[in-house]
C-alpha cells in the first residue's frame, strides 16, 4: 500500500529545495586604496631608512669638553676628549685629529664640560697679555667713525672737552679694539692698551668725554 502523505511531503521539499538557490560564497572586493596606501608606507620607509644611512655615514669624530676650563687657563689633556657626532655646517667644531695640538694652549673663553669645542674658543695666548689691561671707553655718537670697527683693530684715544688754562692737553692713547657694544645712547669699546695707560684711560671713560680714531687697517 503506498503511503501518500509521505509522497506529498517529498514532492513539496524537492519544489521548495528547487524554489531556493543555495546561496553561493561571497567574493572578495578589491581595494585599490588599501594597495596604495601600502605603496606608499613602502616608498618612506625606504626613504627614512636612505636618510639614516646617509646621516650615519656623514657623523665624524670632533672634540668635546670634559671638564669646565676658565678663561685664561692652560687646556690639559684630561680636559678634552672626542665624540661622534652628524656633521652640521652651522656648527664650528675641532676635529678630533687635532686634540693633540690643543694641550698647552689657553681658554679664550670659559669651557663647560660635555660641550663641543669651538676653534673660537682656543688661543695660544690669553687677553690680556703680559703688560696689557684692558678697558672699556664708552664713545658717544660723533665722537666715533661710522666706519663699524672690527676686533685687531688699531685705534687711538683722545681726551676731549675743556681743559684748565695751565693744564697741558695729554696725548692720545693708542690701543687695540677687543670687542664693540652698541647700546642707546653710547657705544662700549673694549680695548687693550699698555698697563701703564690703563688708568689714565679709565679715567678718561669715567667723563665721558673721549673721540675715538681709526688708523690704517693696511699691512
Amino acid at each position: 500500500m503506498i503511503n501518500l502523505t509521505e509522497k506529498q511531503t517529498d514532492t513539496k521539499g524537492a519544489r521548495a529545495n528547487e524554489s531556493c538557490p543555495v546561496p553561493s560564497s561571497p567574493k572578495l572586493s578589491r581595494r585599490p586604496f588599501l594597495a596604495v596606501i601600502a605603496a606608499v608606507l613602502v616608498v618612506a620607509g625606504a626613504v627614512a631608512g636612505g636618510l639614516l644611512w646617509v646621516a650615519a655615514t656623514a657623523a665624524g669624530d670632533v672634540v668635546v669638553v670634559r671638564q669646565d676650563v676658565s678663561r685664561g687657563e692652560v687646556i690639559a689633556a684630561q680636559d678634552l676628549g672626542t665624540a661622534r657626532v652628524g656633521a652640521d655646517p652651522s656648527l664650528s667644531t675641532v676635529p678630533a685629529n687635532e686634540l693633540s695640538s690643543l694641550v698647552g694652549k689657553r681658554a679664550f673663553a670659559d669651557l663647560t664640560a660635555g660641550t663641543l669645542l669651538s676653534s673660537t674658543q682656543v688661543s695660544a695666548t690669553v687677553v690680556p697679555g703680559p703688560g696689557d689691561s684692558v678697558v672699556g671707553v664708552p664713545i658717544a655718537p660723533g665722537l666715533m667713525p661710522v666706519e663699524p670697527l672690527a676686533s685687531g683693530d688699531t685705534v687711538r684715544l683722545v681726551r676731549t672737552g675743556d681743559l684748565p688754562a695751565d693744564t697741558t692737553p695729554p696725548g692720545p692713547v693708542e690701543a687695540k679694539v677687543l670687542r664693540v657694544t652698541p647700546g642707546d645712547t653710547q657705544t662700549v669699546v673694549d680695548v687693550v692698551v699698555a698697563a701703564d695707560k690703563a688708568v689714565q684711560l679709565a679715567g678718561w671713560a669715567g667723563s665721558g668725554k673721549i673721540a675715538l680714531i681709526l688708523d690704517s687697517r693696511a699691512r
